[in-house]
């Protein structure tokens, strides 16, 4: 007997009718306007070379991870563009290319030779070879033990250096630059020796790079009001569900209430996904599939239905349920490790899992499950960014594909008591990166830093974290971020747990958390 579905409820029919209505916002279908008008002049064979599509394909699942398509391109930009924009606007880039964002670049790799950064995925659609955004962006990140050690990239950690938000104004600010004029990418080509024939520099010339141009322009008319609302995210953090309302439903921001429109929070780690199947995922603990889990996800860093890679994606997912944290660096008094040890078990482990030796424990009464806010007291704004309507909204999605469509999204009441391994790799801490250390983060919520630095990797050795001064907001820094915890959806409140312990409790217990 056939199940019978539920009613197609009026908020799914608009989000189904949204999604017919919204612009293509790149040029994934676009490059082949100029065929009707080319083919008598350049013929068949020609055009043979801008039709179909070509992914590249790594046998390495790392280096997958890092480099390899999700579908996203279809939000991207050409390759060709990636490497001509730092020419293009010295005076955003300088000698840095896009390590000016806080991009990583893998090792041998130069950005000054044209080099992608980690997080690029590649794909030729029609001939152009395009880049956007994959899993590795968000979630592969940098560690020094000292100021002047080397870098260490880690994948899975959280990209402590990425600006998105810097980035994204970025694009959405040169949207209209003289300099984006089609005559003037391609003479910056040319003097990079991209050289183009005739034919192709005609392509480029009226179908790519005015295609381009115009989605950066109707990106920023749909995402500029939303970003211009907002702080600045800083380094590490993203707005998760805001920018999907209105780039994925076409919505628009005055549609979103006030409490929704700021939900910055820090990018997660993703070790070990295998343990939190069935847990409640996100911060706010919305879905407890990680396979909906990763597909929202890549939504988020602009798949569409018609171009998701599953194959990419699940591939990518494969290689992360088993994904284990480099252990911790610390080695804390043995002693003071032990008593920490007693104290968390009283206090932590029921919510959180506990370490135990260079082994994370994935066992707890409450691990996995969403803790009430009214319990928990942190900020608000990411858990109220997540609204009941976005929920009816993402059920549309893949609706026809009883394999992928959207299931198990909710609406909660507080955040995810999340399992706490890597936690080294893990500062700011918090859902939205308000408190800089371990040490800051057994203090009582009014003893906090009110503002500090992001952005820099070099390990605290003492507090646990990544060294984080003191700054004040509105002063220039030679390095990093200053994040003000006094701006909307970066509070510091909450989560006071600890907090209580006398100052030898609370030093033993952060020593038992450095071991984590």
């Amino acid at each position: 007997m056939r199940r019978q579905e539920p009613p197609v409820t009026a908020v799914q029919q608009e989000a189904r009718r949204r999604r017919w209505r919204r612009l293509p916002l790149t040029l994934l279908a676009l490059v082949v306007v100029v065929a009707g008008g080319l083919v008598l002049a350049i013929g068949v064979p020609t055009l043979w070379r801008y039709s179909g599509e070509s992914v590249r394909h790594y046998a390495d699942p790392e280096t997958h991870f890092r480099h390899g398509s999700i579908g996203s391109e279809v939000s991207g930009l050409p390759v060709r563009m990636w490497r001509v924009l730092p020419g293009l606007f010295p005076e955003v880039f300088g000698d840095r290319h896009y390590e000016v964002f806080g991009f990583l670049y893998a090792p041998g790799d130069e950005s000054s030779r044209g080099d992608l950064p980690i997080g690029l995925g590649t794909r030729e659609v029609r001939g152009v070879e395009i880049a956007w955004f994959n899993c590795a962006l968000c979630h592969v990140g940098t560690v020094r033990e000292s100021p002047d050690a080397p870098a260490r990239q880690i994948s899975g950690m959280p990209s402590n250096n990425l600006d998105l938000y810097a980035f994204i104004g970025f694009l959405l600010e040169i949207a209209d630059d003289p300099r984006l004029a089609p005559d003037r990418v391609l003479d910056e080509m040319e003097a990079q020796g991209q050289r183009l024939g005739w034919i192709e520099r005609r392509v480029w010339r009226y179908a790519v790079l005015p295609r381009v141009r115009e989605g950066l322009l109707e990106t920023r008319a749909t995402l500029g009001p939303l970003l211009a609302e907002q702080p600045p995210w800083g380094p590490g953090r993203v707005d998760t569900f805001n920018p999907y309302k209105l780039l994925q439903f076409d919505m628009d921001v005055a549609e979103l209430d006030e409490s929704e429109r700021i939900g910055t929070s820090d990018f997660p780690a993703v070790f070990l996904q295998r343990p939190r199947q069935g847990m409640d995922l996100h911060w706010d603990g919305n879905n407890a599939s990680l396979q909906e889990r990763n597909l929202s996800a890549a939504i988020g860093a602009g798949v569409t239905e018609e171009s998701v890679d599953h194959a990419g994606i699940e591939r990518v997912a494969d290689w992360l349920l088993d994904l284990a944290p480099p252990p911790s660096p610390y080695r804390p008094d043995a002693d003071s490790v032990e008593a920490g040890r007693a104290l968390y078990m009283r206090h932590c482990a029921d919510c959180h899992g506990y370490q135990d030796g260079d082994r994370y424990v994935f066992e707890g009464e409450h691990l996995g499950q969403v803790e009430p806010n009214d319990r928990l007291g942190v900020d608000p704004a990411r858990l109220d960014s997540y609204t009941e309507t976005l929920r009816r909204y993402q059920l549309t999605l893949f609706e026809d594909d009883e394999r992928y469509r959207f299931r198990h999204f909710r609406k909660t009441d507080g955040y995810a008591n999340l399992p706490l391994d890597g936690l080294w790799l893990r500062a700011p801490y918090l859902h939205n990166g308000a408190v800089p250390t371990l040490y800051d983060l057994l203090l009582p919520p009014a003893q906090r830093p009110p503002a500090f630095v992001r952005g820099l990797d070099v390990l605290d050795q003492e507090k646990g974290g990544f060294v984080a001064p003191d700054c004040t907001p509105g002063e220039p820094l030679e390095e990093g971020f200053c994040f003000d915890t006094s701006e909307p959806g970066n509070g510091r409140q909450g989560h006071a747990y600890g907090t209580e312990l006398t100052a030898q409790e609370r030093s033993a217990l952060l020593d038992y958390l450095l071991t984590f």
